[in-house]
């Protein structure tokens, strides 16, 4: 029950694109020692190789919500990716089902209109922020070797990104294999 709350509370707070809930995911499944479900490494690495499937939301939903029941057995975590996926599905389901209908009409006043595009950069600003916090746990200012390669692939992996046109799963593997050697 308490997984399918959590998941419900994430969906509920989907507004403009699921990299927002990162950092809550976070705080929920890694960062409290009383429900420590996995590690930072765990999560951050099945973070990033979900986000090259389509639909990364849900992937990562039910990825997390399969960690969090790992401890109880194959049954309980394949139980557990269900939930996660359903839950945080089911607030926009059914804000589409209920919601919708009337939506057209308040589109219409400005003021809803503008709000709009002020929750749109609330949610820039939010995913930049859970950017720098999901970096907290990822050493590159230790001026070590190690800090030195992580740093080396961040940059290395936005230039790929921004200026070439590899497939974002192919450049997720490459990251992987680095993260393997190294």
């Amino acid at each position: 029950m308490n997984l399918a709350e959590n998941f419900y509370r994430f969906g509920s707070l989907v507004f403009g694109g699921g990299d927002v809930l990162t950092p809550f995911m976070y705080e929920q499944f890694v960062a409290q020692p009383k429900r420590q479900y996995m590690t930072g490494d765990e999560f951050l690495t099945g973070s990033g190789m979900v986000k090259a499937i389509p639909g990364p939301v849900f992937s990562v939903a039910a990825f997390h919500g399969g960690m969090a029941m790992r401890q109880w057995g194959i049954v309980w975590q394949s139980i557990g990716c269900v939930v996660g996926l359903v839950c945080i599905f089911l607030p926009s389901a059914l804000l589409v089902l209920f919601f919708y209908p009337i939506w057209h009409n308040l589109k219409k006043y400005a003021v809803i209109y503008r709000s709009l595009e002020g929750i749109n950069a609330v949610v820039v600003g939010i995913m930049v922020a859970s950017t720098i916090y999901l970096l907290k746990d990822v050493s590159i200012t230790d001026l070590n070797t190690f800090s030195f390669i992580n740093l080396g692939v961040m940059v290395g992996t936005f230039a790929v990104l921004y200026f070439t046109k590899l497939p974002s799963p192919l450049v997720v593997c490459t990251c992987l294999l680095l993260g393997w050697v190294f």
